[in-house]
C-alpha cells in the first residue's frame, strides 16, 4: 500500500470511529453481527470496498441517515404538520409557526431536502459496489448479494416516495457521489414518471429481499424485509390508482400476520396479547377482557417492534443516539408539551360522546393526546406505556395513568399492519367505480363495499373494545350506498389510527390528486385555523400549493430546477 493510500486509510479509521453505531441489539444473532457493524461517515472510499463487511457497514449508515432528526423531523412535517391534526404547541420555532400559517417560504429550513439526499446516495453506493465485492469476496455470497441490493433498492425507493409526496418533482439520481454533499445539477423528474421507476425497482427486487432474519419479531422489522417491500409497493400503487395491484400486496402483508397469528397460537395461545377481528390478527386493548386498556399503546408504541410492526426505525436505549424529533415535538420525560400541539376539536368532549372524530368508546384520543392547561398536546410515542379503565362509576373521562420515556429512544414506524389494511379498504372502495348518491349498487361494487368495510370495521372494534357484533356502532349499511360516504369512513379511520405518524397531510393529497380539486382537504384543514379563513382557503385551492416550495440554495445550485408556480411569488413574508 502506497503513502497515500495508507494516509487515506487512517482517515477513515478517524472518520468510522467517530460514527458510532446508530443502532444495534443486544442478543440477537442474525441481525447482531449486521447492526454492530459501525456506520461509514459521509465520505465513502473506493479503496475499502474488499469484503462484505464494507457492504453492511455502508447499508448500516443508510438506516442511520434515516434515522437523523433530519429525517424523522422531516417525515413529521411534511407528512403531518399542515393536516388537520397539529397546531403550535409550546415554544414553537418560527420555521413551524410559518408553516402552520400555509406561509412556506423557499427560505424555510423544511424546505431543505438534502438529508434524504444522503440518505439516497449511500444506497446507490451500495447498489454500485456491492457487486465488485461479491466478485472478490466469496464469503460474501449470490444470495447474499441480491438480498442486500432488494435492501438497498426498497429503501431507496422509500426515500424518493417521501420527496414525490411532498416536492412533486424532483431530481431523480442513481448514481453514487463521492461523498453525500455533492450537488447534482439536473432536472426535476416528473412525479408519475419517478413513482413508476420505484415500482418497477421495487418488483424487480422484491422476491429477493429476506423474508426472516430471526424468530423475534424486533429482528424482522428494524431492516426491510419482503414484507416491507410488499408494505410500500401498497402504497406505491395506491398512489399510482391501481387498485387491484394494491390490493394484492396489501394482501400478501395481511396473509402473511395471519399465518404468523396461527402459528403463535398453535405454539402457546394462552400467552397472546393478538386476537382475530373478523379475519384480521390484532394486539389486544384489553387483555384477557380486563376493565383496563392501553395493552395496543403500549406494544406498538412503548416496546415497539410489535406483532404488527412491518417497518420502523430502531432506536435502542443506552445507545448514542435518541429521537430528539420526538421529545422535541412531541415532549419528553421532562416535559409533557412539545413544540406541535393539537386543534382541541379532535379531543374535546369525547368522553361526552359530542366530538366528531372519535366516539366516547374509542381508546385512541386517550393514548394519542393529552390535556395540559386547557390546550392539548401529543402523547403518541411519549409515554412508555399507558393505561386507563374501560369503565367508570363517575360518569367523566378515565384518568389516563401514562409513564413517559426515561430517555428519547422511542422507535419511528413507517409501516404497520393496520395501516395496509386500511390502505386495502381505500383500494376496494375506488375499485367499487362511482356510484351515484342512493343508486342500487351491484353485487359486485357491494362486495368491494364489504371488503373495504370489514378492514375499517376491524380496525376500529379493537379500539372501541367491541369483541361481540351485536354492539357495534359502526354499521354497514350506514356507509354502503354512497362512494363519498365509504371513501369518508377509510380516511377518518386512517386518521384516528395514524394520528401523528406522519400519514395524514399524504392522505389529503392523495384524495386531492384523485380527485382533481382540494375542495375535501379545504374541508377537512380549515377547521383548525382561528383566523385569516378566507386567505387560507384561496391559498389551498390550487393543486400546486399541496407541495412543498424547492429551497432557496439549490435553485441557487442548480440552475435546471423550476420553482413550484405557487411559491414564485413568495419572496417576502406574508402576514397570514
Amino acid at each position: 500500500m502506497n503513502k497515500n493510500n495508507m494516509k487515506l486509510k487512517n482517515i477513515y479509521k478517524v472518520i468510522v470511529a467517530l460514527a458510532l453505531p446508530i443502532w444495534g441489539l443486544v442478543g440477537l444473532t442474525s441481525c447482531d453481527d449486521f447492526l454492530s457493524i459501525e456506520p461509514q461517515n459521509d465520505i465513502v472510499l473506493e479503496n475499502y470496498w474488499t469484503e462484505e463487511a464494507d457492504v453492511n457497514s455502508v447499508l448500516n449508515s443508510c438506516y442511520a441517515q434515516l434515522e437523523s432528526r433530519e429525517c424523522i423531523s422531516r417525515m413529521i412535517v411534511w407528512g403531518e404538520l399542515r393536516s388537520d391534526n397539529m397546531t403550535t404547541g409550546v415554544g414553537t420555532p418560527n420555521s413551524l409557526q410559518q408553516i402552520l400559517k400555509e406561509n412556506i417560504l423557499e427560505t424555510n429550513e423544511y424546505t431543505n431536502w438534502l438529508c434524504f439526499y444522503q440518505a439516497i446516495n449511500r444506497c446507490n453506493t451500495v447498489l454500485h459496489y456491492a457487486p465488485g465485492v461479491n466478485a472478490i469476496d466469496p464469503n460474501f455470497t449470490e444470495s447474499e448479494l441480491h438480498a442486500t441490493i432488494a435492501e438497498a433498492t426498497t429503501l431507496r425507493a422509500l426515500c424518493y416516495f417521501y420527496l414525490i409526496r411532498t416536492f412533486r418533482n424532483v431530481p431523480y439520481i442513481t448514481k453514487p457521489s463521492k461523498d453525500d454533499s455533492q450537488v447534482f445539477q439536473v432536472k426535476a423528474s416528473p412525479f408519475d414518471a419517478i413513482l413508476d421507476s420505484l415500482i418497477s425497482d421495487v418488483e424487480r427486487v422484491k422476491d429477493d429481499a429476506v423474508r426472516s432474519y430471526g424468530e423475534e419479531s424486533v429482528e424482522n422489522t428494524c431492516r426491510i424485509t419482503r414484507w416491507g417491500c410488499y408494505a410500500l409497493l401498497a402504497d406505491l400503487y395506491l398512489w399510482k390508482g391501481d387498485w387491484q395491484q394494491c390490493i394484492k400486496y396489501c394482501d400478501l402483508v395481511i396473509n402473511e400476520k395471519i399465518r404468523e397469528y396461527e402459528y403463535d397460537y398453535e405454539k402457546n395461545p394462552t400467552t397472546l396479547t393478538t386476537e382475530l377481528y373478523g379475519i384480521y390478527p390484532l394486539i389486544s386493548e384489553s387483555l384477557s377482557n380486563s376493565n383496563y386498556a392501553g395493552n395496543t399503546y403500549t406494544e406498538l408504541f412503548g416496546t415497539g417492534n410489535s406483532f404488527e410492526s412491518i417497518f420502523e426505525l430502531n432506536f435502542v436505549n443506552q445507545q448514542s443516539v435518541t429521537n430528539t424529533a420526538i421529545s422535541s415535538f412531541y415532549g419528553s420525560s421532562t416535559s409533557r408539551t412539545g413544540q406541535i400541539g393539537v386543534p382541541t376539536f379532535l379531543y374535546s368532549e369525547a368522553y361526552a360522546g359530542l366530538n366528531d372524530y372519535f366516539s366516547k368508546t374509542d381508546c385512541r384520543y386517550l393514548e394519542n393526546m393529552t390535556e395540559v392547561n386547557n390546550k392539548v398536546y401529543i402523547s403518541k410515542y411519549v409515554n412508555q406505556s399507558v393505561s386507563f379503565r374501560t369503565t367508570t362509576t363517575t360518569g367523566g373521562a378515565p384518568t389516563v395513568n401514562g409513564s413517559t420515556r426515561s430517555s428519547a429512544y422511542a422507535n419511528w414506524i413507517v409501516y404497520r399492519l393496520t395501516d395496509v389494511m386500511l390502505m386495502r379498504a381505500e383500494a376496494e372502495v375506488e375499485l367499487a367505480g362511482n356510484v351515484e348518491e342512493g343508486a342500487v349498487l351491484s353485487d359486485e361494487q357491494t362486495q368491494h363495499y364489504r371488503n373495504a368495510f370489514s378492514c375499517v370495521s376491524a380496525v376500529w372494534k379493537r379500539a372501541n373494545n367491541k369483541r361481540v357484533a351485536t354492539t357495534d356502532t359502526l354499521v354497514f349499511d350506514d356507509y354502503a350506498t354512497s362512494r363519498s360516504a365509504m371513501e369518508d369512513l377509510v380516511l377518518n379511520e386512517r386518521q384516528r389510527e395514524l394520528m401523528f405518524e406522519g400519514k395524514r397531510w399524504y392522505d389529503l393529497v392523495r384524495l386531492s390528486r384523485r380527485e382533481g380539486d382540494n375542495a375535501r382537504l379545504i374541508s377537512k384543514v380549515l377547521p383548525k385555523f382561528q383566523e385569516n379563513t378566507s386567505a387560507i382557503r384561496i391559498k389551498l385551492s390550487t393543486q400546486d400549493v399541496l407541495y412543498w416550495p424547492y429551497n432557496r440554495d439549490e435553485l441557487e445550485q442548480n440552475p435546471h430546477l423550476e420553482q413550484n408556480p405557487a411559491y414564485e411569488t413568495d419572496n417576502t413574508e406574508q402576514n397570514f
